[in-house]
């Protein structure tokens, strides 16, 4: 697990070490166990290294292969690549390191872009091909690893860190009118966009091509089928539960490859519970488990210390309780944000910050709970999706799940940023194009590669790489999502959600834990926006950095203000969510 950064100049130029240096330093915390860097001509290419598979220097990056002429940078893990060495070897391959990186490059040489659909794992890399000049970029199926980049006629330049890449530009970057749409209503910047014009991200299962004349070619490799064909809908809800508990278990099997130990932040929730018990059951003792609790604020709650705790008790493992005083939250919500490589809107987000600083301090790779929600239709807006039309999915969806309409939107921001409806034209598109059969599997569809990608697993990786920890997220395994989308929609939903999912629990974990209310990581604090919280708000917008971008109306602004208890949605704040975009922007001084 790495940051990586790199520059290819179309232009006769050498490629800037200086600049990849720059990047390079941002990117330290995602990988403080070493850097490198590679430089020839027109090409740069940097990495920092977070020691996880191989622990040797031979599986240094940048990754030279002299006798393929084939030069990597790669962020991510690929659980199979033991098998695929072997495979790799009958083909007359030899290798210089045991690790899963010179894995990668062998099979770029093998089985050219054909690779990635070899891979099982989370992974963003770029490869060199010294011979002709072309670069290969590719990311994982479901988006876990990061991968931003800027493409002009002069140069190509990619990082892991979008504010890395953006301060290493030559320019300063205008506010894109679609993401900030997007943000304000969807909660997330997707489509390969970013808040900023010129900037982008290549999307989940995608490859990217990069000729030495800066022609470009990008290709989706895969998507999930949801076209549920006859014979899944006749297997009975036993069928589906012996099926998910079978691949769920290999899922969380697969991600123990490592030379390192592995634990899980246990949030007290079903998912996460799951994962201990299925690791318990794989023969796996000790396990250090993390779990992380607020202040309560009024009558809500502020941790689920009590369901955890019967977690850890019944398996025994190394617990570790993290109780973060509004001290604690309030100290470290700057550096938090700082943490971001987007806007992250939810508030959970100081959660997992807080939670990656603990667990750093005794493991480097941990299990998470994360995508269980989305692949087994766990959220509240799935229900009303099961009883609306071909012709009205799109508005039911967005009706449950956007926070603000297009006209709230007017009211919010300037009019020069006012262009579309992007976020609703999004949803629109793609339940069009989706070819899931019903509207709930073309909600589940667009979450589960989309919504996902860009909001909760982002989430997860930006606030435990920041901390030099790598998160794997077993409920995002190729095939236990692949399978997922084949399970009819109404053994997900059933019950209050996730029922197929539920049912596979209750033969390993305590019912305690999975028929308890549905809770979130509640961090009450920034969804009251109240005292301390609503100052800090005051601060930010009074601003001059604030007032001189000048993204929102200003009445919008002083409405939010004043009355912030009228502002809470079923997703949090909107004045957090405003606070938060311009907080962003002013920590990393964009």
């Amino acid at each position: 697990m790495c940051g990586i950064a790199g520059e290819v100049r179309f232009d006769k130029q050498r490629a800037s070490q200086k600049v990849i240096e720059h990047m390079i330093e941002d990117l330290k915390p995602r990988g403080p166990d070493g850097t490198g860097m590679f430089s020839d001509n027109n090409v740069c290419f940097g990495h920092c290294r977070l020691k996880i598979i191989d622990l040797s220097d031979a599986s240094n990056q940048p990754m030279v292969d002299e006798k393929l002429g084939l030069v990597i940078v790669y962020n991510g893990a690929i659980y199979n690549y033991e098998k695929l060495r072997d495979e790799l070897k009958e083909l007359g391959y030899t290798f210089f390191s045991s690790g899963d990186t010179e894995v990668i490059v062998k099979a770029y040489d093998a089985w050219g872009a054909d690779c990635v659909n070899r891979f099982y794992g989370m992974f963003a890399f770029a490869i060199l091909d010294q011979k002709s000049g072309k670069v290969f970029a590719a990311r994982d199926k479901l988006g876990i690893k990061p991968f931003y980049y800027e493409l002009n006629d002069k140069e190509f330049r990619f990082a892991s860190f979008l504010p890395a890449l953006v301060k290493a530009s030559n320019h300063s970057p205008s506010i894109n009118p679609a993401a900030l749409n997007q943000y304000m209503s969807f909660r997330a910047i997707t489509e390969g966009e970013t808040l900023f014009e010129g900037f982008h991200k290549l999307p989940a299962a995608t490859t990217l091509t990069i000729l030495p004349d800066g022609t470009s070619h990008r290709e989706k490799y895969w998507d999930i089928d949801f076209s549920n064909v006859e014979k899944d809908r006749t297997h009975s809800e036993e069928y589906w539960i012996d099926a998910v508990q079978e691949v769920l278990t290999k899922a969380v099997k697969r991600r123990l490859t490592a030379d390192v130990p592995v634990g899980v932040l246990l949030s007290g929730g079903l998912d996460s519970s799951l994962v201990v018990g299925l690791l318990h059951e794989l023969g796996q003792q000790d396990i250090n488990t993390f779990s992380i609790g607020f202040e309560n604020v009024g009558d809500e709650s502020g941790n689920e210390f009590q369901y955890s705790d019967v977690i850890a008790e019944r398996y025994q493992t190394k617990h570790h309780k993290i109780f973060a005083e509004q001290d604690m939250l309030k100290d470290n919500l700057a550096a938090c944000v700082r943490a971001m490589s987007e806007p992250m809107v939810s508030h959970d987000v100081i959660g997992f910050y807080l939670l990656s600083r603990e667990v750093s301090k005794h493991v480097k790779v941990v299990q998470s709970g994360q995508g269980a929600d989305e692949v087994f239709g766990g959220y509240h807006w799935y229900p009303p999706m099961l009883k609306t039309t071909e012709e009205n999915a799109a508005q039911t969806y967005a009706k449950n799940y956007f926070t603000s309409n297009f006209q709230d939107y007017k009211k919010a921001v300037k009019q020069d940023l006012i262009e579309e409806d992007y976020a609703f034209n999004l949803v629109q598109n793609f339940f069009r194009k989706s070819k899931a059969p019903t509207p709930i599997d073309k909600a589940l569809h667009l979450d589960t590669t989309v919504m996902l990608v860009d909001d909760p697993v982002k989430r997860v990786d930006n606030m435990t790489m920041d901390w030099g920890l790598e998160a794997r997220v077993p409920f995002l395994d190729d095939e236990l999502v692949e399978l997922a989308a084949r399970i009819p929609a109404k053994f997900k939903v059933k019950d209050g959600g996730k029922y197929v999912l539920k049912e596979a629990a209750r033969r390993i974990i305590p019912h305690e834990v999975i028929d308890r209310p549905k809770g979130y990581f509640p961090v009450p604090a920034l969804k009251q926006m109240k005292g301390t919280y609503l100052e800090m708000a005051k601060e930010i917008f009074s601003n001059s950095a604030a007032k001189n971008r000048g993204i929102f109306k200003t009445e919008y602004i002083q409405d939010l203000l004043n009355s912030p208890e009228s502002h809470i949605t079923p997703f949090g704040s909107r004045v957090w969510q405003a606070t938060l975009l311009e907080y962003w922007l002013q920590e990393h001084e964009l």
